[in-house]
């Protein structure tokens, strides 16, 4: 499958004939789907070209709202433990619109993080929330974790 990513090394099996993909954030094996396949790809970009730490990022959040469940596709934390960034990931194929961002700011309203990030491997979207002035801006880049305020 073709993203816009570096590559990496990436551990694939086949178990009861269905092929998986080994999440090293999860440390363990899950099922290889396209979306999966952005997602392992994102996070090692953003471990191994970005120095995000390993330690503070986390795939598949569940968040709840009364009976509602919902899951994040990867936060990062603060290393108080707060969420500083929401990532959504969808398959290559998938166009990134305005539902998908909507997706996102759903998660946010709950977890009020400052950047928040969409990708499909092909593109990546990142925007940093300024929530003082209720508004918020897209960055060129995705930013590399030295450059964040994430410690609060």
């Amino acid at each position: 499958m073709q993203i816009n990513l570096p590559s990496c090394e990436i551990k694939l099996r086949e178990r009861n004939g269905r092929r998986e993909i080994f999440d090293f954030l999860r440390r363990r094996y899950v099922a290889l789907t396209p979306e999966e396949w952005v997602r392992q790809h994102f996070t090692h970009f953003l471990v191994e070209h970005k120095g995000y730490p390993k330690g503070l990022l986390a795939n598949e959040m569940e968040l709840r709202v009364g009976e509602k469940r919902m899951r994040c596709d990867t936060v990062l934390y603060s290393p108080s433990l707060q969420p500083r960034m929401i990532i959504e990931y969808k398959a290559p194929d998938v166009v990134i619109t305005q539902r998908v961002f909507d997706q996102i700011t759903v998660y946010n309203m709950l977890l009020h993080a400052d950047y928040l990030i969409v990708s499909n491997g092909m593109q990546h979207y990142c925007l940093c929330m300024d929530y003082a002035n209720h508004s918020y801006e897209f960055l060129n880049d995705i930013p590399a974790y030295t450059t964040l305020n994430v410690e609060h």
